[in-house]
């Protein structure tokens, strides 16, 4: 067994990672979250929750159980972009070398943040970094391992691993975006770029973020060896239509924002061609969900109007 001062020194060794947790009127999922947390390897890191205005007592029922861990509180809910900005302000102005955005709804593997923090340190043009996910409630089938984008659809296309390269250690791979429910950034990055675009609120912000950092030369990439677990849409699912109308807003801002002319003409091609006649299908027919239906048109429009 290592003594405390061997421990020291090995902590030392290792880069300091930030996890910041961000939590709305979810509790029992972050409490799950943290428990995992618990049972990590990496010797360098402390997470910081930020809860985001709740109304279920969550800050006070995690402080309670679990006092070392700081919680910082936001009076409202600022959305997953700028909830996470207040955590990440905080992390840079107590100095860390990495930051590692976390959902409060995933479970990680105990040795998941030792490969990404390996990865990272060996080239610095690494900027962000993210695990392989998969399904909380199927823990064999891959969620996601990382996205590339389909620029004239405005789409992201998942990508899913040889299951026989998962194991492999030095197997990493560029992506245009990893996830958002749990990456690991440099720190050099939000000094470059800033910090996340809080006009999103949630949804497409992550792939923001990705792809204003490859813009100054930063790579994107998903490591196989680092594994977690997620369960999905736990906020968002709790307002009905919320979802649909902040992906699909976002969706026309990030369009607006990056691509080229060429490709935002192709896309609105798509979009109205296709896109819009099977959402509409699926909302109606399939979920019978009337409110979702109007919140994906509401976001339409909002989008269309966007000036960035």
């Amino acid at each position: 067994m290592e003594t405390f001062a061997e421990k020291k020194i090995l902590q030392c060794a290792c880069p300091k990672v930030t996890v910041i947790i961000l939590n709305w009127n979810g509790k029992e999922d972050t409490i799950e979250c943290l428990k995992s947390m618990s049972h990590i390897t990496y010797p360098n890191y402390k997470i910081l929750i930020v809860d985001n205005g709740s109304t279920d007592n969550s800050a006070e029922t995690i402080k309670t159980l679990f006092p070392n861990v700081e919680v910082m509180e936001n009076e409202q809910n600022l959305g997953f972009a700028e909830g996470n900005n207040v955590g990440i302000k905080k992390a840079l102005k107590d100095k860390t070398d990495y930051i590692l955005l976390l959902n409060n709804d995933t479970v990680v593997d105990p040795g998941f943040l030792e490969p990404l923090v390996d990865t990272a340190v060996n080239n610095q043009f690494i900027g962000i970094l993210g695990p392989v996910i998969y399904e909380y409630i199927s823990p064999k089938k891959i969620q996601s391992s990382g996205v590339k984008i389909n620029w004239n659809k405005g789409k992201g296309k998942r990508l899913y691993l040889d299951v026989n390269r998962i194991n492999d250690s030095k197997f990493t791979f560029e992506v245009d975006y990893v996830s958002g429910c749990a990456f690991l950034v440099n720190v050099n990055v939000f000094k470059d770029i800033g910090y996340l675009d809080p006009n999103y609120f949630a949804y497409w912000e992550e792939t923001d973020f990705c792809i204003r950092a490859k813009k100054i030369g930063y790579k994107v990439l998903c490591v196989p060896l680092s594994r977690i677990w997620h369960k999905g849409q736990c906020s968002t699912s709790k307002i009905n239509g919320f979802h649909e109308y902040l992906l699909i807003r976002n969706r026309f801002r990030f369009m607006k924002k990056h691509s080229t002319q060429k490709q935002y003409l192709s896309f609105l091609m798509y979009f109205f061609g296709f896109n819009i006649w099977f959402s509409t299908f699926v909302y109606i027919f399939y979920h019978k969900n009337i409110k979702a239906f109007f919140e994906f048109y509401k976001g339409i429009i909002e989008g269309l109007r966007t000036n960035i």
